[in-house]
């Protein structure tokens, strides 16, 4: 058995945690999550998680952060075999599965929840403003690419795109059978007019 190292050791601490943490938030929500019940499902104690995230809003931006790549490389390799408007329009409306509106609905209770923390709020303010520029440079280039002009300025759009989804992900969870895909792509393709 190869034995780690103390910094090896605080790694594999460190992703056990953003996985259980990851679990839980999508178990039991943001408020229901408490800090012990994510040290218990990682195998650790609470205070793991204070040390390595400074405690929950910590280790949820953590996990954000970490997520915030996997998604824009999945965006990527999408836009990138996008050939027309109703491509980008269907990589743009893709149909999330249940555990993604989930944690789209987590998402929204940790800003109502978070949003009289104005250290908290800065923060996954600036970490949204981030991932929303690289949402922007990427969809600039393909839609010149294509010869799309949106409606208006990109974003703007891109805003416009994550606050609808988040509304649109609480609505598919609470009313089962919701069709908020239908309504995401006609505001798609109002904001991506043909030529």
């Amino acid at each position: 058995m190869v034995r780690l190292t103390r910094a090896e050791q605080q790694v594999r601490t460190h992703e056990h945690l953003l996985r259980a943490g990851h679990r839980v938030f999508l178990r039991r929500g943001f408020l229901g999550a408490t800090v012990e019940e994510i040290a218990a499902e990682a195998g650790y104690t609470r205070g793991a998680v204070y040390k390595h995230f400074g405690g929950k809003e910590g280790l949820w931006l953590a996990i954000v952060e970490a997520d915030a790549g996997t998604h824009l490389q999945g965006l990527r390799n999408a836009l990138e075999q996008a050939s027309c408007r109703d491509d980008v329009i269907a990589i743009l409306s893709g149909v999330a599965d249940e555990e993604a509106a989930k944690w789209t609905s987590v998402a929204a209770e940790v800003l109502a929840a978070t949003a009289q923390q104005p250290e908290i709020a800065a923060r996954i303010a600036a970490l949204q403003q981030t991932h929303d520029d690289q949402v922007v440079a990427l969809l600039a280039e393909h839609l010149l690419r294509l010869g799309l002009e949106p409606a208006m300025p990109l974003p703007q759009l891109v805003v416009l795109l994550g606050a609808l989804g988040i509304g649109l992900a609480l609505r598919q969870v609470v009313v089962k059978g919701a069709n908020t895909h239908a309504v995401l792509v006609q505001v798609l393709e109002t904001m991506l007019p043909t030529a």
